[in-house]
């Protein structure tokens, strides 16, 4: 046989065992316990959705289901480790897809590429933001603190710089005319704790994480950022209502793996944490806390990662926001 005809041969047989092993793993997936890292501090939404699906997912699996959080750099830190980690299926990314989307557009540096490094496998949940100020703050609707900002220091307490909650705040700042002084935190956790302790007097955050310290009196909420009302919180207007037409933010967890996994357990994964997400008992209880279950295709996914990139990278651009 010719030399070039045995590399062919060679190549193509090569080839075969290579996608044949693929096949085997993805059919042996999984052997071991698999890590959701959530890329932000405990009793934030990510943490919350995560730890509501890890048993069902563990139970449909049959491995342990690992939450792991690793807060730091705005979600970066954690997301950078997931976009690092083998792509075997063990290692999974639980984060708000819309605050990754708007970090290549807000650091000069970051360490990996959210597009290339990372696929998507599904959307999980959506839940708008609250504006929500301190008991103290005399404002009771929007319109009444865009006019009492203009005469008081308000501080802004905001997730993390660059954050969706921070950049909706920014964009809400714009179209509202209201003026405030933006205070950034490492996490939802710390800045909700703050503003109940009056450090800060506004806050606009996430829904889950939000909603139990309007519920206890802790918090007023003024407004949703949801087109439509909500019922779970009377009869509050939305941010469109009350002067900002069109006005929409939230916060979207859905889970993305290292690039290069095998599509055959990317599917697993979608079709797992799906039906997860979507057992009774868990849409019962994120419902209850103001989530809407929201799920995706990892195609679709990505789709939705691209135009929120391309939507926040304007608004960055807008304020000049830029971290090393």
């Amino acid at each position: 046989m010719p030399l070039n005809r045995r590399r062919f041969v060679s190549g193509a047989a090569g080839a075969a065992l290579v996608a044949a092993g693929a096949v085997h793993a993805a059919d042996a997936w999984p052997s071991r316990p698999i890590r959701i890292v959530v890329p932000y501090p405990p009793g934030g939404s990510s943490d919350i959705i995560a730890r509501a699906i890890s048993q069902p997912l563990s139970q449909a699996l049959g491995q342990s289901v690992i939450v792991d959080n690793k807060p730091g750099a705005n979600g970066n830190l954690g997301a950078d480790m997931v976009a690092k980690a083998a792509p075997d299926g063990y290692t999974v990314l639980l984060c708000d897809v819309g605050a990754l989307a708007i970090s290549p557009s807000v650091y000069t540096r970051l360490p990996f590429d959210p597009s290339k490094d990372l696929r998507g496998v599904t959307m999980l949940a959506y839940s708008p933001h609250l504006l929500v100020v301190h008991p103290s703050v005399k404002a009771n609707t929007l319109q009444e603190l865009v006019a009492l900002s203009k005469t008081s220091d308000l501080n802004f307490a905001v997730t993390a710089t660059g954050s969706a909650p921070h950049l909706a705040g920014v964009a809400l700042e714009r179209a509202s005319g209201a003026r405030w002084t933006y205070v950034p935190y490492k996490g939802g956790v710390q800045a909700i704790q703050d503003t109940v302790g009056g450090q800060t007097q506004v806050l606009m955050n996430g829904m889950l994480a939000t909603l139990p310290h309007v519920q206890s009196g802790k918090l007023r909420l003024l407004a949703v950022s949801k087109p439509t009302r909500m019922p779970l919180v009377g009869d509050v207007p939305t941010i469109a209502e009350q002067g900002v037409p069109g006005f929409e933010s939230g916060t979207w967890q859905g889970v993305k793996a290292p690039r290069g996994t095998p599509d055959a357990i990317v599917q697993r994964l979608n079709r797992e944490f799906i039906a997860a997400i979507r057992s009774p008992e868990v849409r019962s209880r994120l419902a209850g806390q103001g989530a809407e279950v929201v799920t995706m295709t990892g195609a679709q996914e990505e789709q939705f990662f691209d135009k929120e990139r391309a939507r926040w990278a304007a608004v960055v651009r807008q304020a000049g926001i830029k971290l090393d």
